[in-house]
């Protein structure tokens, strides 16, 4: 009978299948003795050196006896048959010790090995195909080799040169992705293992070269800065020759001026001293058009006003485009911004203020400042409440960088100055149909204003869309488009798509037709508050179908700046699979755009003529039937969003949606995550609209949906504007139950913000109105919240007072996904007031529950309040068991505040047991995260790293 093939994997936990089936290698010993026989990698294991891993300079006398009831445990593991066991095929006696047979491409540390020798083979011939072999073997790593075995047992040599081969093949994927020119490829692998051995001089130094060979230059200093303190401080040295001529390759390469060093500067509240956030490189622009054509001088007076190539650092340009509606503004400003962008190697920013869209979703200043600290990586519980504030943080965070800003469709000058950068070597470009005066009178603007094209410029235009001999064949009839089209880019594109959709019309017949449509475009050259579109965009409608001319009308009544197709769908109440192929008939003419993968826009003159037409062609029920549809379609799947990610909260259930209409399916916690993350600008514009047009229970069902989104990422600002929009609806809806709601909603995100003040009567308010309900779910809720806020206010018996009623509710009520997250924040509040065997005891009541509920965040913070009460009661080691454990569910999930959090603690226990390098190993993986994140509390990390807490001596 043919043996099952057996897998063993050591790069990370220690682990074993049987075919299909995952065994269990037993306990710490077990596994550190098979982790052993991995590493090895069928070669012999004397016996002296297992004793010497499993117990030290300090085994017991029966150690020799012990090693061979793991070998007999271990051979009943792999070997479930009698015969195969007497024989003993996988783990054999060698040499006067033990070899464990792995053939093949049984173990990981074998594949590794092998993809990394073949990468050596391809390294001259083929740095690129050494940097997929290398990027491939160590991607087999799923964390520190043998994980979860003792921290004693892993220090020995055996795994100390495992550790080794994983850097030098960080080390060797640098290298070859530098020669290929991929440096971006290893970055990731690169930066975990600066991270793991961040006193590591060569891989430091591939770090450095990587950064700056990807354009991050910025990053790569500060990278530097650090690594020469740590040097200094933990060692009493100075960078070495290695780690000196990378420094030395990163100057050549930054920009003269020095605009790409690190900054030091606070914002938001941050301590002082501690960098905002991990520099990062966005580069938004949009796509700009293949077929660009004309605007020549255009663009050479753009060039101009900004200097040119050898614009020097010291002044921020402000070029403002301005000219009518349609006139090409943003098509001229993407496209500048492209030519350019290599000048500004920290960035490309981009931001679409919607100042004159005609649904009047204008995107205020505070929303584009937040979008920008986003992406510029300040983490959003760093972003400070008030326009402000994030304005100052935002200047802050480009201060002694160079980065391109490109506000387009700006309002007026208010509008934009938020958003001006301050820093030399900045340049702002904002495009607007006001004339924007105000910035040139205040800033010094260099101001351009589009006119409509002249009849050369048309003409090329059409050559570039229709091919020079087309339009050379009938001259007078390309001419009379133009004419037409009064030399408005948009509507030339719109004749031109339609021309080009038929090859065999000719000119002079689409210049007919165009001709006798009804309308003119004169209003367009006059005025842009009521523009005449019906010649070209009416016309060009004739060429859709019946339902995809619906769909275009009605899409004029979505209210945000741009959607997907399933909201598509649920506006035409048709199904997803029939909507599909009606946006590709309105993005074939361009009346809509697909502006990214899977999202659609209008332009707003698209815009402001569909409006027209739903308004003419639609009665009021007829559009009142298709916003609710469309509410609930958002409603709904955000609402299966809010189960997802916040499994024990206590959502109110939406009203059913109507005939037709279905949420999208949401699989899993990231789908759910990266849907709102897609919609989050659809969804705040859904709140305001159905709280405007008088559907406020949906406002609100949509509001409290969002709120686990928000809170985990952190957009606190985005829902407070929320929660007083759901307040102010339920307030007008005069019902408790959603009064009492909003209230508890509102209270907790102003709490995140710091608004204790605020937060506390509302909290106590919406308790008195749930208990005048009845509703002992909503009591129990609220009493969860004011725990919080009294831990908040260092008032911990008033916390564990709260949630010892929230508990007693939970019981009764026998709903017990609450109960066990209620009872981890019990137990914690009872450690945290030195009660530690009360804490565990309901810490592992609430961990069972967990467990079998499949709650991976609820039981990642139980195993973090059971390590911490385990390490009070001096039980050291299980304290480590639980941390471990729940750093591996926090991996997992993504989260690396709570994973800093976790670490700094574990480091705390290893400095408890005597373990100074393990505690140094742990507080360096936090201060790292914590650094990427710009987070406050890495001062207090890099504090235990350099003593200055007081307690250096107590390793």
């Amino acid at each position: 009978m043919p043996l099952e093939p057996v897998r063993f994997a050591v790069l990370g936990p220690v682990r074993v299948w049987r075919g299909e089936t995952e065994l269990e290698p037993g306990g710490p010993q077990e596994r550190a003795f098979l982790a052993l026989l991995l590493v090895r990698a069928g070669q012999p294991v004397a016996v002296d050196e297992i004793v010497d891993v499993l117990w030290g300079t300090s085994p017991p006398r029966s150690a020799v006896n012990v090693v061979r009831r793991h070998v007999g445990s271990l051979r009943r593991l792999l070997e479930p048959s009698l015969a195969a066991r007497a024989e003993g095929r996988w783990l054999v006696r060698d040499a006067g010790g033990y070899r464990l047979v792995t053939p093949g491409d049984s173990l990981d540390l074998l594949r590794f090995r092998t993809l990394r020798e073949a990468a050596r083979r391809s390294a001259d011939e083929s740095p690129a195909r050494a940097v997929e072999l290398l990027t491939e073997a160590l991607s087999l790593w799923r964390g520190p080799v043998a994980a979860g075995i003792p921290e004693a047992a892993r220090a020995h040599p055996a795994f100390d040169a495992v550790v080794r081969e994983r850097l030098s093949a960080v080390r060797e994927a640098a290298e070859a992705a530098l020669r290929a020119g991929t440096p971006d490829a290893v970055l990731p692998q690169l930066r975990v293992a600066a991270a793991e051995h961040p006193l590591d001089e060569p891989v430091q130094a591939g770090l450095l070269l990587a950064l700056t060979a990807a354009g991050r230059r910025p990053e790569a200093l500060g990278a530097y800065d650090a690594v020469r303190r740590r040097l200094a401080e933990e060692l009493g040295i100075d960078p070495g020759p290695e780690l000196c001529e990378a420094h030395e390759t990163v100057l050549r390469g930054a920009p003269a001026d020095g605009a790409g060093t690190s900054t030091g500067a606070t914002g938001g509240g941050g301590a002082p001293g501690t960098p905002v956030a991990a520099l990062a490189t966005p580069a938004q622009l949009p796509p700009g058009i293949p077929a660009f054509t004309g605007r020549h001088a255009e663009l050479d007076a753009i060039l101009a006003a900004s200097g040119g190539a050898g614009q020097p650092a010291g002044t921020v340009v402000i070029s403002a485009i301005g000219g009518m509606a349609g006139v090409g503004k943003t098509t001229l400003a993407v496209h500048w911004a492209h030519r350019v962008a290599d000048r500004f190697p920290d960035g490309q920013l981009y931001v679409n203020l919607r100042g004159f869209d005609p649904s009047g979703a204008v995107m205020e200043p505070g929303e584009a400042v937040r979008g920008f600290l986003d992406a510029l990586g300040v983490p959003p519980e760093r972003v400070p409440h008030g326009l402000d504030a994030q304005t100052a943080l935002y200047r802050t965070v480009l201060a002694g960088r160079r980065v391109l800003v490109v506000l387009d469709n700006a309002r007026d000058s208010e509008h934009v100055r938020p958003l001006l950068p301050g820093s030399p070597g900045c340049l702002a470009l904002v495009t607007s149909r006001d004339d924007l005066s105000g910035l040139v009178a205040a800033h010094g603007a260099h101001t351009l204003t589009l006119k409509p094209f002249d009849a050369r410029q048309a003409r090329e235009f059409l050559v570039r869309r229709l091919g020079a001999e087309r339009v050379e064949a009938e001259p007078h009839a390309a001419r009379e488009i133009g004419e037409l089209c009064a030399g408005l880019p948009l509507a030339l594109a719109c004749v031109a798509a339609r021309a080009a959709a038929h090859p065999g019309f000719p000119l002079t017949a689409v210049a007919a037709e165009l001709r006798e449509a009804h309308g003119s475009l004169d209003a367009f050259a006059r005025s842009d508050a009521s523009v005449d579109v019906a010649t070209v965009f009416s016309w060009s409608s004739r060429e859709i179908s019946d339902q995809a001319a619906r769909l275009f009308r009605l899409l004029a009544l979505h209210p945000g700046p741009d959607f997907a197709l399933p909201a598509a769908a649920a506006l035409a109440g048709v199904p997803v699979r029939g909507a599909r192929p009606l946006l590709a008939e309105l993005t074939g003419l361009h009346l809509v755009t697909e502006h990214s993968p899977g999202r659609y826009a209008f332009h707003d003159l698209l815009r402001a003529h569909a409006g027209e037409l739903v308004a003419e062609q639609h009665t009021e029920d007829e559009r009142q039937e298709a916003l609710h549809r469309l509410y609930h379609h958002y409603v709904h799947t955000a609402h299966a969003a809010d189960r997802l990610l916040a499994p024990s909260s206590d959502p109110l259930p939406p009203p059913p949606p109507p005939e037709g209409v279905q949420p999208e399916p949401l699989a899993d916690d990231h789908r759910a995550l990266a849907w709102l993350s897609a919609e989050h600008a659809a969804l705040l514009a859904v709140v305001d609209s159905a709280a405007a047009r008088g559907h406020e229970r949906l406002a609100c069902h949509l509001a409290w949906s969002l709120e686990p989104f928000f809170d985990r990422r952190g957009h606190w600002h985005d829902g407070l504007a929320v929660q007083r929009t759901a307040l102010e609806a339920a307030l007008r809806l005069a019902d408790p139950v959603m009064e009492a709601r909003g209230l508890r909603g509102l209270a907790r995100i102003e709490g995140r913000l710091g608004l204790h003040g605020a937060a506390v009567p509302r909290l106590h308010k919406a308790l008195a109105l749930f208990t005048e309900l009845g509703d002992d779910t909503g009591r129990a809720n609220t009493h969860r919240s004011l725990g919080w806020e009294h831990e908040q206010r260092g008032d911990l018996p008033g916390a564990l007072h709260h949630n010892q009623l929230a508990l007693r509710l939970f019981r009764t009520l026998g709903d017990r996904a609450a109960q066990a997250g209620v009872l981890n924040s019990v137990g914690w509040y009872h450690a945290l007031l030195g009660q530690y065997r009360q804490a565990l005891t309901h810490c592992f009541e609430a961990l069972t529950t967990l467990q079998e509920l499949g709650d991976r965040y609820g039981q990642a913070a139980t195993w973090d309040s059971i390590a911490y009460a385990h390490h009070h009661l001096g039980r050291h080691p299980h304290a480590l068991l639980g941390y471990r454990n729940a750093l591996a569910l926090l991996r997992e999930l993504g989260v690396p505040y709570l994973e800093a959090d976790i670490l700094t603690r574990m480091g705390d226990t290893h400095r408890a047991m005597g373990d100074e390098d393990g505690a140094r190993t742990a507080w360096a993986e936090a201060l790292t995260l914590l650094r990427s994140l710009g987070h406050p509390d890495a001062e207090r990390v890099e504090d235990r790293l350099t003593g200055r807490d007081g307690r250096a001596g107590a390793c």
